[in-house]
């Protein structure tokens, strides 16, 4: 029997292999320039939901070959944002499987001759289908992810087109993230069951925003830049991809380099079919995080004009570079040579009505709360974040640490794989040009000590580096550091522990020593930097209990403090190299009678506004970056409360 288990898992083992994933290239976002015109399509769309029980009656019917409205009565729905909360009707916020979206829309007879016309989506959660005009345009798997198809041969120029979108939220157990699907007995026949072991609300939707852009035949299909230091000079490495009919050898890319203030620092034009080199920048002004230096978040322009041989112009792109350097060592993370040490958080895109929904408004005052509290970096736990916040982190100076969707990652099998590894590449395509990523994350919470975690996790990690060796590799691991498999593919080990919360509910005095025993493990165990990835703790907004009591806002405060205590002392040891509180802001789950309208471990309320440990936590950050990077203290950090004189 023994040999037959054996055997069973060296099969298991063996399951798994090195696929070849389908890559998605390109997928520049949508600024416009000389030769390219972008329209946005965000607004008020049509909406249908379908019958739970007959989730693709519409695609059988055709659906798409019409005005939604001529086959079901339609209401009106914001793009972009999660339909879940919009309406008041349970049904549509509990419902499982596809919903439509529809509306019209004009292409201007300009837009017709010698150029293309792109449909780009910022995010369709969770599986998207498109039709433009009744046909076929695109298709996507994997939500927080952008995707986009050229679409000029649908069209109908200087007429009204119609855009059709099926979207599914249906998640099962090799989709990324995971879920589980059933039916259960209702009172009225049979209800479609969703469940899932992450704990965050499974918005759905249209996320981000839906544009229109042109680009010429032959166009900037895209563009990489890596970045280094050397004293006072810096480069810009750039490799340009063109796609279209005129052939490379007839091609070249003249760049420009200008700075803040738009002035022309460098300059370069290579020579035909070479679409890469070097640009030198003397007198360089580095990529800083905020705190860091008196000026953070840095940026240049990078100006990429694809020309013919004979110089004519044909496409014009434009990047925001941060120049900047990472390197990581077995107890130190550094940027342009100088130790970081992380103050941060886990975060949620999530709010109320909208959901998960793109809101500048909410975007602006999260990044004020950052800057206010004194954090410099957060986790996009635990799935990719708008592009455009990530365009506010670069000229913010907020580092992040950028994670795919892979949440409580199990049950490891070879389409799971795949689709995980898909999700990375998405994602490091995305965002490789952005300064403020400084670690990929590549699961949270995972099975880590499961049999087959070593293979998977392997496998998963080294095609990370394959696409992006200039970024460390991390995951937040929730299992005991005895039990794990996983760490000793990644170049940082993050770690999520709940000690006085889930671990020893209530008990003040088991947090300190339990934490710095947890970290040294983790150190002992794969001798990599450590952080701490997620602690806290429920807290109800308004609750006050004296001596402190869980849920309450003191009791928030003193587990924290605990922590505190912790972190001084294994912040001496070098190897600690970072606080992530969970969460930032109070955020929806799923209906559970552990939770009261959701997970309240923020510091800040759903609406962003502070509890008491958020003052607390900001005395704590901005005395860390005082005392570590010599930064500026606010006037009003602490309140003036007595004078001897």
């Amino acid at each position: 029997m023994v040999i037959l288990i054996i055997l069973a898992h060296l099969a298991l083992g063996m399951v798994l292999t090195e696929n070849e994933v389908t890559r998605v290239e390109g997928a520049l976002y949508p600024h416009e320039s000389e030769t390219r015109e972008v329209r946005n399509l965000d607004g008020i769309w049509n909406f249908v939901k379908s019958d739970e029980g007959n989730p693709t009656q519409g695609v059988r019917e055709q659906w798409y070959k019409d005005d939604l409205s001529k086959v079901k009565t339609v209401i009106p729905m914001p793009v972009p944002a999660s339909y879940n909360d919009i309406t008041t009707d349970p049904e549509i916020r509990d419902h499982v499987g596809t919903v439509w979206y529809d509306r019209t829309f004009f292409v201007p007879n300009s837009w017709r001759d010698n150029q293309r016309v792109w449909l780009r989506f910022g995010s369709v959660h969770y599986e998207a289908f498109v039709w433009i005009n009744g046909e076929t345009a695109v298709k996507h798997e994997i939500g927080h992810l952008p995707f986009e198809a050229d679409i000029t041969k649908f069209l109908k120029f200087g007429e009204q087109n119609r855009i059709t979108v099926l979207c599914d939220n249906a998640l099962i157990q090799t989709t990324i993230p995971q879920g589980k699907i059933s039916e259960a007995q209702r009172d009225k026949g049979i209800a479609i069951i969703q469940s899932y072991t992450f704990d965050f609300f499974n918005y759905a939707g249209i996320h981000r925003s839906v544009h229109l852009f042109t680009t010429p035949k032959t166009y900037i299909e895209d563009v990489k830049i890596t970045t280094d230091l050397k004293e006072s000079t810096g480069f810009i490495f750039y490799e340009v991809t063109s796609n279209g009919d005129i052939p490379l050898e007839e091609l070249r890319v003249r760049i420009q380099i200008k700075d803040k203030r738009g002035n022309l620092v460098g300059k370069q034009t290579t020579k035909a079919s070479e679409l890469k080199g070097v640009l030198n920048i003397e007198n360089v002004k580095p990529w800083w995080p905020y705190l860091m230096d008196p000026e953070p978040g840095y940026l240049y322009t990078t100006e990429v004009y694809l020309e013919g041989a004979n110089g004519k112009l044909i496409d014009v792109y434009r990047v925001k570079t941060g120049i900047r350097t990472l390197t990581w060592t077995e107890s130190s993370f550094l940027i342009n040579g100088k130790p970081v040490y992380f103050r941060g958080f886990g975060r949620h895109e999530d709010s109320d009505i909208r959901g998960k929904g793109l809101d500048y408004a909410l975007l602006t005052r999260d990044f004020n709360l950052l800057k206010w509290i004194g954090s410099n970096v957060y986790r996009t736990s635990h799935y990719p974040y708008s592009e455009e916040s990530m365009q506010f982190a670069d000229e913010q100076g907020i580092m992040i640490i950028d994670e795919c969707p892979s949440v409580d990652t199990e049950n490891f099998n070879q389409a799971l794989l795949d689709k995980h590894k898909s999700s990375l590449q998405q994602l490091v395509n995305r965002d490789k040009n952005h300064a403020c990523v400084v670690m990929w994350s590549i699961a949270n919470e995972p099975r880590t000590n499961q049999y087959n975690a070593d293979t998977y996790f392997g496998s998963v990690a080294n095609y990370t580096r394959d696409l992006d060796k200039t970024r460390p590799i991390t995951a937040a691991i929730a299992v005991p550091s005895k039990d794990d498999k996983a760490g000793r593919h990644l170049d940082i080990i993050s770690f999520n522990r709940y000690n006085g919360w889930y671990s020893n509910t209530g008990r003040l005095d088991m947090i300190t020593d339990h934490l710095v025993e947890e970290a040294i493990g983790w150190h002992k165990k794969y001798n990599r930097p450590v952080l701490m990835s997620e602690y806290g703790a429920d807290t109800v907004e308004g609750l006050h209990i004296l001596p402190s009591f869980v849920w309450s806002e003191e009791y928030q405060q003193d587990l924290l403090s605990k922590h505190f205590r912790a972190f001084d002392i294994l912040r001496k040891k070098v190897w600690f190299i970072g606080e992530f509180v969970w969460n930032f802001a109070d955020f929806k789950t799923q209906q559970k009678y552990k939770r009261v309208g959701g997970n309240k471990k923020g510091v800040f309320t759903r609406n962003r506004q502070p509890k008491a440990a958020a003052h607390l936590l900001r005395k704590r950050y901005f005395s860390l970056a005082q005392y570590l990077d010599k930064c500026f203290v606010p006037q009003d950090l602490f309140e003036y409360i007595f004078s001897v004189a």
